[in-house]
């Protein structure tokens, strides 16, 4: 595989996120209004809490929309690695508007614990509820796998915020229908709380995932590369391995140390083989950077 052909599969990429992302906005905005219309009728902070962490949900897929279509634009003179990270960058735009979010919904449920508010439940909401909490169920299931095979941190945060809203909804439903059942309407707040720790775990781990990529955590175990590399029988040494990026944008570099009598065209090829080997037993979108040099017996190197 060479570059041009990561190049186009880059391009088919983004475009699938971006199909993905159309789709599960519409559906994220319709069961957001859904909640948020029923919890002010039936005057239900956990529920209306709920509307409102969904709609997030669409925002984030604007946010994604935005980041895809800035990520897939082509390498230039100023970006020669790509511009892949304005993808890693609106993940983390969508865990700080969670973070914030969070805060907003602790406020008010404050506020509801020290006015209460009775809320109007009916057997009509509660199946809408329940409705809804499928469709997020199938969301989010079917954007996690997606974002697996097409390694995009975008549907991967986002698939994990949806996550979110499934257990957040399975508290409301829970508390609902607890109080239609006779407990205290002061659980009903005390559910959005919850609510809101939900939605801060799902803001760190968005948070967590793209802040590895952005500050180039290591992506592949050096000892599997150096194992590889050793397998070459002119390669003598190998040291400062470093591996970024992610599944589809895998940068590789190291020093290699190799027979001093090998000739420049002999080195040349050798590092095709060793970057083709690479990308058979680790990643088909390796793009591998290697500094030769020769190897002297006794020679020393730093790790």
């Amino acid at each position: 595989m060479n570059r041009n052909k990561v190049k186009e599969g880059l391009i088919s990429r983004f475009n699938k996120v971006r199909q993905i992302l159309w789709v599960i906005l519409f559906v994220n905005l319709t069961v957001a209004a859904v909640k948020i219309v029923m919890g002010i009728l039936i005057q239900s902070s956990s529920m209306t809490a709920d509307g409102f962490h969904s709609l997030t949900d669409g925002s984030s897929n604007i946010i994604g929309l935005i980041g895809i279509r800035l990520a897939s634009r082509p390498i230039d003179e100023d970006h020669p690695y790509g511009h892949k990270k304005f993808e890693t960058l609106a993940g983390l735009l969508i865990s700080g508007i969670l973070f914030a979010l969070s805060g907003r919904i602790a406020v008010e449920a404050v506020q509801k614990i020290i006015q209460p508010v009775i809320p109007q439940i009916t057997m009509e909401s509660l199946i809408l509820l329940l409705a809804t909490l499928v469709i997020n169920i199938l969301v989010s299931t079917i954007e996690y796998r997606k974002g697996k095979v097409l390694g995009s941190q975008i549907l991967i945060s986002d698939s994990l915020h949806t996550r979110s809203d499934i257990i957040i909804s399975l508290g409301v439903l829970a508390a609902l229908t607890g109080i239609r059942l006779g407990l205290p309407p002061i659980i009903d707040p005390i559910v959005s709380l919850i609510v809101a720790g939900f939605i801060v775990h799902a803001a760190y781990e968005i948070f967590r995932l793209n802040r590895d990529v952005l500050v180039d955590k290591a992506v592949v175990d050096a000892e599997k590369i150096r194992s590889i590399t050793m397998g070459f029988r002119e390669v003598m040494d190998t040291h400062l391995i470093r591996s970024r990026g992610d599944e589809h944008t895998l940068f590789i570099d190291m020093h290699i140390m190799t027979k001093p009598e090998l000739s420049i065209e002999h080195s040349h090829q050798l590092i095709h083989d060793i970057e083709n080997q690479i990308r058979k037993e680790i990643n088909e979108n390796v793009q591998l950077t290697a500094h030769l040099e020769p190897y002297k017996e006794g020679s020393l190197h730093d790790e």
